[in-house]
């Protein structure tokens, strides 16, 4: 709320609340301020003009308190007896001053000790009101900024976080990378120019899209030239089978979530050396399947165990998809099977 609204408001409460002394004071003075009489028309509005200006003026003092007190206190919500104590005697001077001056003076109305309780008593609760809707207004004000900077805080440390995750595969990534440039390097120098041009194909996809969102076509079209570059270290025994969905091209995603389980299963890819890869389109659910063979001798209970790069994904999925993503691990004697499930909508 800016500074012009909060004027007008606490001008609005400051006239209903004018108005209300001033019908009380009236009452008591068996006025009728409903009654219209053009003689005593110019010292009512005298007299509410002032009250009103009082009251507005009054108004930043309840705030200038209220502030003290709240940030002072340890218990921001409870007010202190020094703080009611303060407000009562500002009370009292706010209003006696109006009483003595506007209604004694210029209505010439006389001092009258009844009414002159009456008036300090009934408009003293008033004036309570008044000061705690005050108060709980900058309590709420105070609240929404504190939420909105622990919200704002909160994004930072997950962007942070993120960023982090994020680059973790990186290092991972190059190190696999330059073991298999490495078993090629004294093979015949064509192979090694065409793992270094796929190596530097992957990078540029990883290091410029890392920050954006990219369509699918694009991470598969990047799926498709990691696998073409993990094949060239494996074995010709290897037995690949991929299924892209067609419909898979204009869906938005956050890249680099299917390649580390694509890396997964070539990494413990054993027993009959195969391994499958399916991903498709179901209403606006992305499915991928990806399974590859393991030995029987293989210790699956290891395999259960998961590593860095699944709990990466887990913690990444859980920043960029929550609550819009399913991951399931199946391992079983002859296939290690990873379901991952995302909704982009």
């Amino acid at each position: 709320m800016n500074i012009k609204h909060e004027s007008i408001i606490n001008f609005f409460i400051a006239f209903i609340l004018a108005l209300c002394l001033y019908i009380v004071i009236d009452i008591m003075y068996d006025e009728r301020v409903w009654e219209f009489n053009p003689v005593t028309l110019k010292i009512r509005l005298q007299v509410i003009g002032i009250t009103v200006l009082a009251f507005y003026l009054g108004s930043y003092g309840y705030r200038r308190i209220a502030h003290h007190f709240i940030h002072k206190s340890k218990d921001k919500k409870r007010a202190s007896w020094k703080e009611y104590a303060l407000i009562f005697l500002v009370n009292l001077i706010l209003l006696n001053l109006i009483y003595l001056l506007p209604i004694s003076y210029f209505a010439n109305m006389g001092f009258r000790g009844r009414e002159f309780l009456l008036v300090n008593v009934m408009v003293s609760l008033l004036l309570f009101v008044y000061y705690t809707v005050i108060r709980n207004r900058i309590l709420f004000k105070n609240l929404m900024e504190q939420n909105l900077q622990l919200e704002k805080i909160k994004v930072d440390q997950l962007e942070t976080e993120l960023k982090f995750l994020k680059s973790q595969y990186h290092p991972h990534f190059l190190f696999n990378a330059l073991n298999t440039i490495y078993f090629q390097i004294d093979e015949e120098n064509e192979e090694a120019k065409q793992s270094i041009e796929e190596l530097s194909s992957l990078l540029r996809y990883q290091l410029y899209n890392i920050e954006q969102e990219v369509t699918m076509e694009q991470e598969i079209n990047y799926l498709k030239s990691y696998i073409s570059f993990q094949q060239l270290r494996m074995s010709e025994r290897l037995v690949l089978n991929t299924f892209f969905d067609p419909a898979l091209k204009e869906q938005k995603i956050h890249p680099l979530l299917f390649q580390p389980l694509v890396e997964n299963a070539f990494k413990y890819v054993r027993g009959e050396y195969k391994i499958q890869l399916e991903i498709k389109l179901s209403g606006k659910q992305i499915q991928a399947e990806i399974k590859n063979t393991i030995s029987p001798s293989q210790n699956i209970n290891n395999r259960k165990k998961e590593g860095i790069g699944i709990e990466n994904l887990r913690r990444r999925l859980n920043l960029l998809y929550p609550n819009r993503h399913t991951i399931e691990i199946k391992p079983t004697e002859n296939w290690f099977i990873v379901k991952l499930t995302i909704c982009t909508d």
